[in-house]
């Protein structure tokens, strides 16, 4: 390494290209605009390529920039993970999971989909709950593990991470106790008849699902759309209309929010994946977690 290379200058420049300028940086940091740029500048410097450009009133990752931002998450949260590793090594040891999960992924089915992990007994899972594109750029940076999604990563040259197939679940209807009789009278004709809530077009499955719709000459009646699947839930089971979930979590789903299976959305299914970045090494849990639900 060139030995002009400083680390603090390295962090200098993450919390540029985290704030998006140098002004933020400065007060986050609580130094003046003209040091912060003096360090980044060395860095530049020691490693021999612009960083940074300038973009409005802000300032955007160079390509050389976006290598040493990769490599500097990766520098960085090893260090913020340093006073777990001294505590764990005079106490309980423990292993750190953190799992990006889409909001679009049925959250009942992702204690089905966590099953071969949640078992260990050193475990300390943090589980974050975002949009499929914002996790798949926090992965990219290895601030998660592994994310869990109804779909595939895209392809992408920039974007370094690959999807393992962890099985797929039929869909069935689902209708609260009040709009069980009305909906399963004629079922499924029934459903242009009863409100319908569906997911928003995030989800990987509406498509499938209007695809459905059309198969089976249904109008149906949507009062309601959700990105989150957890809400979906609660305004149906709430009464607001039936919709469609994945049977994997029928027992769950039945039992804990008191709706009743209507049937079968016949040909639907919802595909559940996890996807990694790809690292020399593999988190052991990870390594786990690649096996498909039965």
């Amino acid at each position: 390494m060139n030995p002009a290379f400083n680390y603090r200058h390295l962090y200098y420049f993450w919390v540029v290209a985290k704030e998006g300028g140098m002004a933020r940086a400065a007060e986050r940091l609580d130094m003046a605009v003209q040091t912060v740029s003096a360090q980044v500048r060395e860095l530049e410097r020691s490693l021999g390529h612009a960083l940074l450009k300038p973009a409005g009133r802000g300032v955007v990752l160079t390509e050389a920039g976006l290598a040493a931002m990769r490599q500097a998450e990766h520098i960085f949260q090893l260090g913020e993970q340093l006073p777990e590793l001294v505590r764990d090594a005079v106490g309980s040891p423990t292993v750190r999971l953190v799992v990006g999960i889409s909001d679009a992924l049925p959250k009942l089915a992702v204690s089905h989909l966590m099953q071969p992990v949640t078992q260990e007994a050193t475990l300390r899972l943090l589980c974050h709950v975002d949009e499929f594109e914002d996790l798949l750029g926090d992965l990219a940076l290895h601030r998660l593990d592994v994310v869990l999604a109804d779909r595939q990563a895209p392809a992408n040259p920039n974007l370094k991470v690959y999807s393992h197939d962890l099985g797929s679940s039929r869909v069935a209807w689902y209708a609260p106790p009040a709009l069980y009789a009305a909906a399963r009278r004629g079922f499924p004709q029934s459903l242009g008849k009863v409100p319908v809530l569906l997911p928003t077009e995030q989800a990987a499955v509406r498509p499938r699902l209007e695809h459905w719709f059309e198969r089976m000459g249904i109008q149906p009646r949507v009062v309601g759309e959700f990105e989150d699947s957890a809400l979906l839930k609660t305004f149906g089971a709430a009464g607001m209309g039936v919709f469609p979930m994945a049977e994997l979590v029928n027992d769950d789903l039945t039992a804990r929010y008191g709706v009743k299976r209507l049937g079968a959305c016949e040909g639907v299914e919802e595909h559940f994946f996890a996807i990694g970045a790809h690292k020399k090494v593999l988190h052991p849990l990870v390594q786990r977690l690649l096996t498909p639900v039965g």
